[in-house]
C-alpha cells in the first residue's frame, strides 16, 4: 500500500486517489447512515497526525480534512519560543466511525515526501483541555527581550552592559577564589579593547615583569658580580705626549744622519 503512494505523482501529494476516492464517500456516508437509522447519536472521534511537512498550518490542515467529513476542532502542536509547527496535530470529527476511517486511510499516506502517521486516540484518553485555545487565532510571540537586544545601541549603552557584565565576571571570580577554587579563564575582560595608554605601554615590554622577592634580587647581585670578575679589559697603550721643547729620540738620530751627509 505504500508502494503504490511512494509512486504518486508529486500533484497528488496533497489530494487522495482518485480512484480510492470514491470509495472512501461511500465508507463515510455507510457510516454516517448506519449511526442514523438506529437513532445511535452520533459521538465524535479524534485521531492523531504526526510526520506533518513544513507549511501546513491550521487553515491548510482544515481545508484538507474536511473532505473526510465534518472537523468540529483541530489543534496544530506549535512552539511557544518560535511559533513554529512541531509536526503533529489533533482533528476531532463529529463521527467516531469517520475518525476511524479517515486513521485508517491516511496512516502511512505520502504527504510533502513524509509519510503521515495516523490513529485514533480513544475517548478515555483525550484530555480535557487537549483543544483549549484552538478557536483562538495564532499569533506570533513578540519576543521583547529579542527585539531589545537587537535595536541600535549607543556608546553609553555598551560601556554599561560592559560594565554590569565586568562586574558580574569580578563577583564570580571572588566566590572561585572563596571556595578554594584555583581556576583562571580569560571570560569577558579578554574581549574589552584595550584603551591606547594601556596600548602604547604593552608594546613597549612584552615580556611578563616576574615579582621582585629577595632571593630574586641576591640571585641578580652574584650575576654582576661575576660578570665583573670575568670581564677581560683590554688596555691600549697611547705614545707619550712631549712638550714644547723636547724631541723624541728618533727626532735626534735622523738630525744626526742628516749632519753626517
Amino acid at each position: 500500500m505504500t508502494e503504490t503512494k511512494a509512486e504518486a505523482s508529486p500533484k497528488q501529494l496533497l489530494a487522495l486517489n482518485p480512484q480510492e476516492e470514491s470509495e472512501f464517500k461511500k465508507k463515510v456516508q455507510e457510516a454516517k447512515k448506519n449511526k442514523s437509522s438506529k437513532g445511535i447519536r452520533l459521538t465524535p472521534g479524534v485521531i492523531y497526525v504526526g510526520h506533518l511537512p513544513q507549511g501546513l498550518f491550521e487553515p491548510q490542515l482544515k481545508a484538507y480534512f474536511e473532505q473526510f467529513g465534518k472537523v468540529l476542532r483541530l489543534r496544530l502542536s506549535r512552539s511557544k519560543k518560535t511559533g513554529g509547527s512541531k509536526g503533529y496535530a489533533f482533528v476531532e470529527f463529529d463521527c467516531d466511525e469517520v475518525a476511524k476511517i479517515v486513521a485508517e486511510t491516511m496512516n502511512n499516506y505520502l504527504m510533502g515526501e513524509r509519510l503521515i502517521k495516523c490513529h485514533v486516540i480513544p475517548p478515555e484518553k483525550v484530555h480535557e483541555k487537549l483543544f483549549v485555545g484552538s478557536q483562538r487565532v495564532f499569533s506570533k510571540p513578540s519576543r521583547p527581550a529579542v527585539t531589545r537586544y537587537n535595536k541600535p545601541h549607543s556608546q553609553e549603552d555598551i560601556d554599561k552592559m560592559t560594565g554590569k557584565l565586568l562586574r558580574k565576571e569580578a563577583k564570580l571570580r571572588k566566590r572561585l577564589a572563596k571556595h578554594g577554587i584555583d581556576y583562571d579563564f580569560p571570560g569577558f575582560a579578554a574581549q574589552v579593547p584595550k584603551k591606547k595608554s594601556e596600548a602604547n605601554t604593552s608594546t613597549v615590554s612584552d615580556d611578563t615583569t616576574p615579582l621582585c622577592t629577595p632571593s630574586l634580587l641576591e640571585r641578580r647581585k652574584s650575576m654582576v658580580v661575576d660578570d665583573d670578575e670575568e670581564d677581560n679589559e683590554i688596555i691600549v697603550k697611547m705614545p707619550p705626549k712631549y712638550e714644547e721643547g723636547e724631541s723624541s729620540s728618533e727626532d735626534d738620530e735622523k738630525e744626526d744622519d742628516e749632519e753626517g751627509e
